[in-house]
């Protein structure tokens, strides 16, 4: 039998590239590229956290290679691997719902790259949890 969803707060994620300004409301900020983006310090980024393992895999990154005709296949593929990483989803949805998370990315394409995805993803797995179980299965 089904469980019900669990009440938990709403989460709050927002997607930034690396290159915009830090606001009062990024909650916490963790950067989800697999490598550190060109040219821009550590100092300068103010990201708390950086979650090089929730990125896509470098196999993944490289056939993608941020084209629009490959998103679809890429967000299966790509929920695919974060299926396989409930602990750092789970935590990742744990800080948007207490404090509010900014997903930080370096893509020029604001549409089409992994932080997108994540939050898609996060978001799906905020309104199908049941006792912080990983449900997208279903999806």
């Amino acid at each position: 039998m089904p469980q019900a969803p669990i009440d938990h707060p709403k989460p709050r994620i927002t997607l930034k590239r690396v290159y915009d300004p830090v606001g009062p409301d990024d909650g916490v900020r963790v950067l989800v590229d697999r490598v550190w983006p060109r040219g821009v310090g550590r100092d300068k980024l103010k990201a708390d956290q950086w979650l090089r393992e929730v990125a896509p895999s470098d196999q993944l990154r490289t056939w993608f290679h941020h084209d629009p005709d490959k998103w679809e296949e890429f967000k299966a593929r790509y929920t695919a691997e974060l299926r396989a990483k409930p602990e750092i989803t789970n935590l990742l949805l744990e800080l948007a719902r207490e404090r509010g998370l900014t997903l930080l990315f370096a893509a020029r394409d604001i549409q089409h790259n992994q932080a997108v995805a994540l939050k898609e993803y996060l978001l799906f797995r905020a309104n199908t949890d049941t006792k912080g179980e990983d449900d997208a299965s279903d999806r």
